[in-house]
This record gives structure tokens, sequence and C-alpha cells, in this order.
């Protein structure tokens, strides 16, 4: 008898299908959560590496406060950027309001027309900032200019206009779809308040990296009110680290009536607002693992067991002149069918779970192709798993058929 009649084998695993049908089963949500894994963790991997157009690995970012009564908040500002902006190796340093993929900050709607009520905003991530923030952020400006000195407003305890400002390209595009043509238009807040677009920057992103709004950022030429104050630092690359450490011994005792609340990496905002994503995407990675080797297992000792409950019949065929190629061959197509019976469940369970995702956290839906790719890392993790078990089955000697003991 053949060993590719599929006939007689599959009769043999029904004779003794409740493990056949548990690996089978095994396997069907090993598949289900291996593809779904994959396709979230790629998902979580995109968001984290996407461009953000900023210089994260040479930029840091100081935070003080004033707490005396005397506190002089313009002068000290000003002596602070003096001394940052004097360091050998800092490419430039800028006041603002809160630190981009912080976590931190303020939105706002706006409009390409003047506001009436009823009428959609166009919401944005807005920071203020002066005249070196292009530079100091390392973006880059597609279109336009930056801000000069004399076009930094003074301090104000309430949200006030600019008239100008700068814009991303993708907020530029929300304005003015669908090429985003808006260097010189105006722009206009809630209050009807217009402000001139003097410049666009290719590739910005904001605060909050789960926004759907992250890459709609605008400038705005104003010094944040005191007391406390935030410096982001630029600096050329590879020198990060020792500019720090002056700038932090510096700021911590150059002025007395301000306290240095503390000084750190622009990456260590971008690693801590993207933690959960990154979490998620080991802890995914983990398990899925893990799940793989439990079936493989599984897989393993289903085989093992078929041909520790099979020596006498093996070696019968052996005796009656199968090859130990038959033999392997046997095994592995009855390996074969256990698996593609829990990879036609698995890819059900998937398509299901997939769906289910998709609606839950506003996912794309499953891709095929991830599909076709768990169901041939299924077969090849059962084919490795099943063929020690099938080797050794070879290996049975035909005198085993004569035993009696």
């Amino acid at each position: 008898m053949s060993s590719w009649n599929l006939r007689p084998i599959a009769s043999a695993l029904w004779r003794n299908r409740t493990g056949a049908l548990l690996v089978a089963f095994q396997i069907a949500i090993g598949l289900a959560v291996l593809v779904n894994a994959v396709y979230v963790v790629k998902q979580r991997v995109e968001k984290i590496n996407r461009p953000h157009g900023m210089d994260v690995e040479n930029i840091f970012v100081v935070a003080t406060t004033g707490f005396t009564r005397d506190f002089d908040y313009a002068a000290s500002w000003r002596e602070d950027l003096a001394y940052l902006r004097g360091l050998p190796g800092v490419v430039a340093a800028t006041l603002t309001s809160q630190v981009p993929l912080s976590g931190s900050g303020s939105s706002s709607g706006f409009s390409a027309k003047p506001f009436k009520p009823g009428d959609e905003m166009e919401p944005a991530n807005h920071f203020e900032v002066d005249e070196q923030a292009v530079r100091t952020l390392g973006v880059k400006l597609a279109a336009g200019r930056d801000f000069e000195a004399h076009e930094v407003l003074p301090p104000t305890d309430a949200w006030e206009f600019a008239p100008q400002v700068i814009l991303t390209k993708e907020f530029a595009k929300a304005l003015f779809p669908p090429d985003g043509d808006a260097l010189g238009k105006t722009i206009y807040d809630g209050l009807n308040r217009p402000m001139t677009i003097i410049g666009i920057i290719e590739t910005m992103h904001g605060s909050w990296v789960g926004w759907d709004k992250l890459g709609q950022v605008m400038l705005v030429p104003r010094i944040r009110s005191g007391p406390g104050a935030i410096y982001m630092v630029r600096t050329e690359p590879g020198r990060r680290a020792e500019l720090m450490q002056a700038a932090e011994k510096h700021l911590a005792t150059s002025n007395p009536g301000r306290l240095l609340r503390w000084v750190r990496t622009f990456d260590s905002f971008r690693d801590r607002s993207y933690l959960d994503d990154r979490n998620m995407a080991i802890f995914l990675t983990t398990v899925t693992t893990a799940l793989l080797a439990i079936t493989a297992l599984g897989i393993f000792g289903l085989a093992t067991f078929n041909v520790a409950t099979r020596v006498r019949q093996i070696g019968t065929r052996r005796a009656v002149g199968a090859r130990k190629l038959d033999i392997v061959r046997h095994f592995l197509v009855e390996n074969w069918m256990v698996t593609t019976t829990g990879i036609v469940a698995g890819c059900g369970f998937a398509l299901a779970i997939g769906y289910w995702i998709s609606v839950e956290y506003e996912l794309p839906r499953l891709d095929l192709y991830y599909m076709v790719g768990g169901v041939l890392a299924i077969w090849l993790i059962g084919l490795f798993a099943a063929w020690q078990p099938a080797q050794r089955a070879s290996a049975i000697s035909p005198a085993v058929a004569s035993r009696t003991v």
C-alpha cells in the first residue's frame, strides 16, 4: 500500500481522533493568533518608526521655573538663551510652550476663511516659539521662511493670534485642499483673527502620538508666559551628552531665584509616548513565539505517540517490503492532514479576530498575504515538528513484527 494513499491514513487518524483533533484545534488557535499578532505588531512598529521630521537624536530639553517674589522672568529667559546659544557645539536653541512628542500640548481650530457659526474648524497642535524654532527642531521648510526676531511677541496670559505663523504641509493641505498651496495666504482662528502663513514645514509631529491629526502643527512666534520656561537645544551630532552636562551644571546655579526642574533628551519624550506601542509589540511577539513553540510541541507529541503505539504495525510494514522512505512519508502525510485541518479552521478564526480588531481599534482590515504567510509558517512548523518522530519510526526493525513480548 502506497504511503500516498490518503484513505488508510485518514482512517487510522479517525480511530485515534481525540489527540489529532486537540492538536488541530491548537494549530487553529496558533494560526489565528500568529496572523493577527504579526499584523498588529507591524502596525505598532510602523507607528513608532514613522517619519517625524525632527532631529530628535541631537536635541535636549531643559525646564526651569522661578519661585521668588522678585523673580524677573524676562531677564531670566534672555540670560538662559544667551548662555545656551553661546555654548560651542550648540546649533540653535529656542524657548517653547510645550515639547513635541511629549503627550502635553495645546490645540485649537482654524479655518481658511472667516469663521461663521456652524462652520467646521480644522484642528492643529500649536506651539509658542521664538525665531530659532525651525533650526532648533531640525525641521525642513518646504516653502517660505523662518520667523524673524522682531516678529516674536511678548508673553500673554491668554491665547492670542500672531500676525505670522508657520504650518506643516499636512495642516496646509487640510486647510487648502488638495495641494496645500498655502504660502502667503490667511487663516483665521475661532474669533476671526487673521494670521498670514509665512512658512510651510515639510514634516513635523505634534504632542500626541495617538492623535490622527498628529502632523497638523502650527508654530506661533510668541514667548511663552512665565515663570516656567522650557528650552529646546539642538547640538552638533555626537555632542549632546557633554553639552547637557554643561548646561545642567550652569543653569542649576546661575540664578538663585530660579529652580532647574529637569534636563532630558528629546528622544526620552518620544520613547515614553510610544511606550505602550512598544510594550504591546514586545508582548505580542513573546506570546506568539511561546504559542508557536507549544503548537510545535503538540505536533511533536502527537507524532511521537503515534509512533510509540504502532511499533509492531510499522515493523510489519517493513517486513512486507515498505522502505524507510515510505514510513517517513506516512507519518509526514498524517501530520499534514492534522495540520491542514487546523489551518482550515484557523483561517476562519483569524479572519473573525482580524475583523473584530479592525472595528474595535480602528485599524485597517487584515491583509490576506499575512494569512498566506501564516499558513506557510504553520505548515513548516508542523513538518519540522514531525520530522524527528518520523525518522525514528523509519528506524524500527522488521524483526519487531515477530516479537511476542
